[in-house]
């Protein structure tokens, strides 16, 4: 299981807090806009060289430990 404490970190100088990933000023939601807007893996990498593959696992695995941890918003059934 990937260990994100290594790669995620919140810094109250760095972009207000935000969790970042370590070393850099790139945050967990940018990564998340990123893929919500349907850039791939590859081409966050490319335009990110600073980060690394298992940078972004870490992101995933930090989102999946704060899912754990949170409140849900109530999700409206569809027809």
């Amino acid at each position: 299981m990937m260990e994100w404490r290594t790669r995620i970190v919140s810094d109250k100088d760095i972009l207000l807090g935000k969790p970042v990933i370590k070393g850099t000023r790139i945050s967990v939601e940018l990564i998340m806009e990123l893929m919500a807007d349907s850039w791939t893996e590859a081409q966050i990498l490319q335009s990110y060289p600073n980060i690394s593959k298992e940078d972004l696992k870490a992101v995933f695995a930090y989102l999946r430990d704060g899912m754990h941890q949170a409140m849900y918003l109530p999700l409206r059934r569809t027809a």
